[in-house]
Order: C-alpha cells, then structure tokens, then sequence
C-alpha cells in the first residue's frame, strides 16, 4: 500500500485535493483529524488537545489504508502537529518527534501557500502561511523526505498530483513483476 501525505499551512487545500485524489484513484483517504476533534472540544488547544489529536490522525490513516486501493491519502501528518506544538508551545512531544522520523510515506505533497486564505473559526494565522510553508519545506527537506511542491489553481494542483502519483504507482508496478517468476535461490 502507497502512502501519500498532503501537508503545509492552513488554508493551501488539503482537504480539497485529499478528496479529489481518493476519488480519481477511487480508493480511502484519511482526513484531518484536527478539525473534527476541534469542531466538537472548540477551538483552544492544549499541549495535550494536539497529543490527542496526533494518536486520532495515525489511527485515521490506519482506517483509511485498511480500506484503501493500491494508495491511500491523507490529509495532514504529524509534521503539522510537529510545527504547530513548537509554535503553540515551544516544544514538541518526544513520541511525536520519534513517530516522525520512523513514519514512512511514499510520498508528501508540500502544498503552496498561493491560494487565497479563505476564512474559518479553526484557522489561526492568516498572515504567517508563507512563515509556516518555509518551516514545513526546511523540516521536509532535512528529513530528505520524497516530497514535492504543490501550487497554482485547484485544478492544476490536481493535475501536478496526479502526474506524481502516476509515477509512484508505475515505479511499484514495474518493481512487483520483477521479483515474480523468478526462480528461488
């Protein structure tokens, strides 16, 4: 199963695009968590509220890939917790830190901060996505992650998406059938 994460600042479409590559794959994806938890609790958050909320998303993802086609999506990962705890915070669980750097995805899409803010009681800083978007880039570059810029209009961030997962899944198709037929050593 291909893992694909979808991560960055608020309001960079996420959600949008999670939902637009599930249904073009026609398999799961796994949505953020954060909001559910924060549309019932309210929006104020504590060190402990983002804990919780980092075990619902991996258990998300878990549900999605169970359900899943060949790739499953998700809408955020653990580097939004990541940067949002240090912001909030000034610090970051050390459970979190070690579940980032043992997670695998297959891929992350680091969405743009180019699309207008839209407005919402669960969004924080209207003003700081270009701040917040520099701090996902650096944190994915240093984990040398597989990950790749996503921007422009709704629609060619889809198009941008699909081309890089056309290829994740071709370079999977052309690895299986190599190992199969072959005699055993």
């Amino acid at each position: 199963m291909l893992r694909v994460a979808l991560t960055g600042p608020e309001s960079t479409g996420k959600t949008t695009l999670s939902r637009l590559l599930a249904a073009h794959y026609h398999t799961a994806w796994a949505p953020e968590f954060a909001r559910t938890y924060l549309e019932t609790r309210g929006p104020r958050y504590t060190l402990a509220d983002l804990e919780a909320i980092a075990h619902g998303q991996l258990a998300a993802e878990e549900a999605a890939a169970a359900h899943a086609h060949r790739v499953v999506f998700c809408d955020t990962d653990l580097l939004v917790i990541k940067i949002w705890s240090e912001h909030a915070f000034g610090h970051c669980p050390e459970w979190i830190l070690r579940r980032i750097a043992q997670q695998q995805y297959d891929l992350v899409l680091l969405l743009d901060v180019d699309l207008p803010w839209e407005p919402d009681p669960l969004r924080e800083h209207p003003t700081h996505r270009q701040h917040f978007y520099d701090l996902y880039h650096k944190e994915l570059s240093s984990q040398v992650s597989n990950f790749a810029e996503i921007s422009g209009p709704p629609a060619r961030r889809l198009e941008q998406a699909c081309y890089l997962v056309d290829e994740l899944l071709a370079d999977e198709s052309r690895a299986v059938p190599a190992a199969v037929g072959r005699p055993l050593a």
